[in-house]
C-alpha cells in the first residue's frame, strides 16, 4: 500500500497540481494585499475617505453591562468586506486572463494541413490508365 501510495504521490500531475496550489496561495495574498494597500484606499479616498471593509449595516446592536463592558456582540452585516473580495477575485481573474493570453501567444500555432491536391481531371485518368497500359507491355 506504501509503495502504491508513493507512486500515486510521484505522478507529475499531483506534484504539478501540488506546485500550482502553493503558487496560487501565494499569488491570492499577492493579490490581496495590492488590492486593500495599494488600490482601495485612492478608491475609497475618491469616495469620502470610505474604507470598504468598514462598511456594514448593524442587524442588531451589541448589548453592554453596567461597567461598559460587551456582554453580546453586534450582529453586523459587513458588505464592505464582500465587495473587497469581489474585487480582489476581478483582480485576480483579470490577472490569470493575462497569463493564459500570453502563454498562448508563446504556443507555436498548429501548421494548417497542407490542402490536398486537386483530383486529376478525366484526362489525366485517360492518360495515366494508358501510361500505366503501354508500361505493362
Amino acid at each position: 500500500m506504501l509503495k502504491d501510495f508513493k507512486a500515486f504521490i510521484m505522478k507529475g500531475n499531483v506534484l504539478e497540481l501540488a506546485v500550482a496550489v502553493i503558487i496560487a496561495g501565494a499569488f491570492g495574498a499577492i493579490v490581496t494585499s495590492f488590492t486593500k494597500d495599494i488600490l482601495m484606499p485612492p478608491i475609497g479616498m475618491l469616495l469620502g475617505g470610505v474604507n470598504f471593509e468598514d462598511l456594514a449595516v448593524t442587524l442588531q446592536a451589541a448589548e453592554m453591562n453596567d461597567a461598559g463592558e460587551v456582554v453580546k456582540e453586534a450582529v453586523l452585516l459587513r458588505y464592505g468586506v464582500f465587495i473587497q473580495r469581489i474585487v480582489d477575485f476581478l483582480i485576480i481573474a483579470f490577472a490569470i486572463f493575462m497569463l493564459i493570453k500570453a502563454y498562448e501567444r508563446t504556443q507555436k500555432k498548429e501548421e494548417e494541413a497542407p490542402a490536398a491536391p486537386p483530383e486529376p481531371s478525366v484526362e489525366e485518368k485517360l492518360l495515366t490508365e494508358i501510361r500505366d497500359l503501354l508500361k505493362s507491355k
